[in-house]
């Protein structure tokens, strides 16, 4: 039996078990009474769920840190929302922000360890999306070629005394998706236009790929599944038929000059934390690591010497800090998980075959370097792999292994508190969708069935989705 199969007869056994069956003497009719899985408000597992719904929901760690892990935490903490400046400065484990850059900080595109947002009008810096440049040609690792004059991102800030690189403007076009039951929902679709470039003009091949920054919760424990666990979820030639394929990506590691598959980012590009953190301070802040030791500049730069804050700029000991930050914060607990509108609304979401790629439930393994992350049943709603979401999200830009359709499925824990900590419900890869409603709305390819079945429920039930989705 393949995964996909196995994995729809264990829910649909989840399903019969978890109703209890009341009958009323008064009644010949059973009234059915869901209840929740075992555990299921602990996200992150016992060891790194945390109960706070405030605006600083996203920012705990594990109660079950060492004490040196703990002191590790606060220090990466530091580094990770306090802002970095420009070079020479007298706060030298500080300095060395650009010359070129997105934001100051960490915190800057991750408010609260949070979810950027795009731009509310055209112009306002630093809000957590950016637009990624690539070429279609493969270097020998398999990644493509950043832009020729630009790199493999459009900085749009610039320290004193410098000419930023550019600037970009985003329109938007809106049309209508409708139900089965005729109902309409407004969708926008956004345009990115480049302008008021300074060292020449992009080149004619550029792929222009929008990226929004993602809420940090739960990286550690992404890492910390096995392989084998996400590989048993490939079905890249389709073999039952579904529809639904899915592959991993494989990218190239840094630090061990190998091959590795690929964990985060949007496209999974990244095969861990440690070359996920380091490469967004290379690329976002202008703060060179040991990872990545080389300055992003325009190759029609032509100004002075260019300063910085040390080679490299953040050394090792506070890269590793800001790692095991980023690691292990912990995940929100679920809330409202007994409600009997959000258990409908989880039967709802299996039923239309979302639970194939957001998959419910893991392990994590007994090997990973933070040992409270150890032996955890997770519940991260994602299988980590590539999936080809049709041509309306595609972005045209591959990738490693992912072309211009694919995208790596979203982790959905913590999305219900984004707006108590960000404000906001902006949602996808570029946040396109206002709301979760037009994030399903906005699915296809693989997603194209699921999305069906979700416009083809009544208002009441696609409420009740919403609700679940929200209670993760």
């Amino acid at each position: 039996m393949n995964c996909h199969s196995y994995k729809s007869v264990f829910i649909g056994l989840i399903y019969i078990s978890s109703l209890f069956i009341s009958c009323s003497s008064d009644q010949d009719s059973e009234t059915y009474q869901l209840i929740p899985e075992a555990d299921e408000q602990y996200s992150g597992g016992k060891n790194a769920t945390s109960f706070n719904v405030s605006e600083e929901a996203f920012g705990f760690f594990s109660s079950h840190l060492t004490a040196e892990q703990q002191s590790d935490f606060g220090i990466g903490n530091s580094f990770f929302r306090q802002s970095w400046v420009a070079a020479p400065a007298s706060a030298t484990a500080r300095d060395g922000l650009g010359p070129f850059y997105n934001a100051i900080s960490c915190s800057s595109c991750h408010f609260k360890d949070g979810r950027g947002r795009p731009p509310m009008y055209n112009g306002e810096l630093g809000t957590g999306l950016l637009l990624r440049l690539n070429l279609p040609q493969t270097d020998t690792h398999g990644g493509y070629l950043p832009e020729t004059t630009y790199g493999n991102q459009l900085q749009d800030v610039a320290i004193l005394g410098q000419d930023k690189e550019g600037e970009y403007t985003i329109s938007y076009q809106y049309f209508y998706e409708t139900y089965a039951d005729g109902t309409q929902v407004e969708l926008r679709k956004p345009v990115y236009t480049i302008v008021n470039l300074n060292y020449g003009a992009l080149s004619g091949s550029v792929s222009v790929s929008p990226r929004i920054a993602n809420q940090m919760v739960g990286m550690g424990l992404l890492e910390a599944i096995p392989e084998a666990t996400l590989l048993g979820y490939q079905d890249v030639s389709d073999a039952n038929g579904d529809g639904i394929s899915g592959k991993a990506n494989y990218v190239f590691d840094v630090a061990s000059q190998t091959t590795k598959m690929g964990r985060f980012g949007w496209k999974a590009n990244q095969p861990n934390v440690k070359q996920q953190v380091a490469g967004a301070f290379s690329g976002d802040i202008g703060i060179t690591s040991s990872l990545f030791p080389n300055e992003n500049i325009p190759t029609g730069y032509n100004g002075a010497s260019i300063p910085n804050g040390g080679t490299p700029e953040i050394t090792d000991e506070t890269l590793d800090k800001v790692v095991l930050y980023s690691s292990s914060l912990s995940v929100p607990a679920r809330r409202n998980y007994e409600s009997q509108t959000v258990l409908e609304g989880k039967e709802i979401f299996n039923s239309i075959e979302c639970a194939k790629c957001h998959i419910p439930k893991m392990t994590t393994s007994s090997t990973y370097y933070i040992e409270a992350f150890r032996n955890q049943i997770i519940r991260p709603y994602t299988d980590l792999l590539l999936h080809d979401m049709g041509p309306e999200l595609a972005d045209n830009a591959p990738d490693y292994l992912a072309d211009g359709n694919e995208w790596r499925t979203p982790p959905l824990w913590g999305i219900g508190l984004i707006p108590t900590v960000n404000n906001h419900t902006y949602l996808l890869h570029d946040g396109r969708a206002r709301n979760v409603e037009e994030a399903i709305l906005w699915h296809g390819g693989e997603a194209a069935t699921a999305k069906t079945n979700f416009k083809n429920l009544s208002q009441a039930e696609r409420q009740k989705v919403i609700d679940f989705i929200n209670s993760l």
